[in-house]
């Protein structure tokens, strides 16, 4: 006898189902039972619910008889499927990823699928495991020892924090145009020219350049962003030496901002960026001319997210040196219009890092004073 299913939800029920279609990542099987549900509670035929959902009838017809026969947990749930029993227990799955986890044989780079299928058969009792199986293991676990990703990992100290709050807090200010916030940063490019000339692009054919390439050399950018409106400025020069960061930060002070009080610079910790590189290029008198309207503050070692500028200078390469650009006349040309368009657009970087969401996010990385006391007491009893 083929009964027919009647589904009557709660309104609890109801926004359950509304807020797991709304959003988060769940299974395409678990979603499709979601959408069932409430059709079939909102009155539409199985043949109308399986054309809408996509599903067939049979899938539609299980997930009423579950829930009216059951609950709503019960409707969502993934039956247990028919099939051999998987190869590895708990106990066995989780040495896997332990072993995973852990560096590879001596003579090895990086675990592979095999490594540990043998590695398995070695620690367990199992005369062979397939490298399927262990893949579909990894998998659920979301392991894949056979990648790398290369990261800075700073160490969170008080002088780390005291640099990122006092950067921060920069951000924070309200404009001030007699103290203004620059970031300030250098980034080398290089000069690529063509061998052959490349084949412009035409209708049902992109554009088409040759493989190989001329190297003509490098060249050095030094990038200025003010932090509270849309101006940026970059200057090309041939090296990046301590007299050239000197003179960037002459021109900063004398033709960029020659009305501010002072100049408040934002950069990293390079060894050029120091007052020190002004005295190298200039007499001590212009050196400290200069210096009495600049005042340096330095992101934390290993944080240069920190620097603006830094996300400047990838708009800068994403809009206007993705290509090849051979000689550094073309190259100061084509940035020089890059900038007069950028700065007259109206751009700004909209920085949305807080003193309060950084104490939020990074708040147990921050030193403990009631612990560092702590540890001097009981170093002098």
């Amino acid at each position: 006898m083929n009964l027919r299913y009647r589904v009557e939800l709660s309104q609890a029920e109801r926004d359950e189902l509304k807020a797991l279609l709304s959003g988060g990542k769940h299974a395409v099987r678990k979603v499709k039972r979601a959408q069932i549900l409430l059709a079939a509670d909102a009155g539409a035929s199985d043949e109308e619910i399986a054309t809408r959902v996509g599903a067939g009838g049979s899938t539609v017809y299980r997930t009423k008889r579950r829930f009216v026969l059951g609950n709503l947990e019960l409707a969502l749930r993934e039956e247990p499927r028919p099939g051999a029993e998987r190869k590895l227990s708990g106990k066995e799955e989780a040495l896997l990823v332990a072993t995973a986890c852990s560096s590879p044989p001596e003579g090895r780079a990086r675990w592979t699928l095999d490594l540990l299928a043998g590695e398995m058969v070695r620690l367990t009792e199992h005369d062979s495991i397939s490298r399927d199986t262990v893949r579909r293991r990894l998998a659920e676990n979301e392991l894949k020892p056979w990648r790398k990703d290369m990261w800075c990992i700073p160490q969170v100290d008080a002088e780390y924090v005291a640099r990122m709050e006092d950067v921060l807090d920069l951000y924070a200010e309200a404009p001030d145009p007699k103290r203004p916030v620059v970031c300030f940063d250098e980034s080398p490019t290089q000069l690529i020219g063509e061998v052959r000339q490349p084949i412009p692009a035409e209708p049902g054919q992109i554009e088409r350049y040759d493989c190989e390439y001329k190297r003509n050399g490098t060249a050095n950018l030094f990038v200025f962003l003010d932090a509270h409106r849309s101006w940026r400025k970059v200057k090309v020069t041939d090296s990046r030496a301590a007299v050239d960061f000197a003179a960037c930060m002459r021109e900063l002070t004398d033709l960029h901002f020659p009305e501010a009080a002072r100049v408040r610079v934002v950069m990293d910790n390079l060894s050029t960026h120091s007052a020190g590189a002004l005295y190298q290029a200039f007499p001590a008198c212009e050196a400290r001319r200069v210096l009495q309207r600049l005042e340096f503050h330095y992101v934390p070692k290993h944080a240069s997210w920190l620097n603006m500028v830094e996300i400047e200078i990838g708009v800068l390469r994403g809009q206007c040196l993705d290509r090849r650009i051979a000689t550094r006349e073309h190259l100061v040309s084509e940035i020089a219009a890059w900038e007069r368009q950028r700065n007259a657009s109206g751009a700004r970087i909209k920085w949305m890092f807080t003193t309060d969401k950084a104490r939020a996010k990074m708040g147990r990385a921050y030193p403990d004073p009631a612990a560092a006391t702590r540890d001097a007491q009981l170093k002098e009893s």
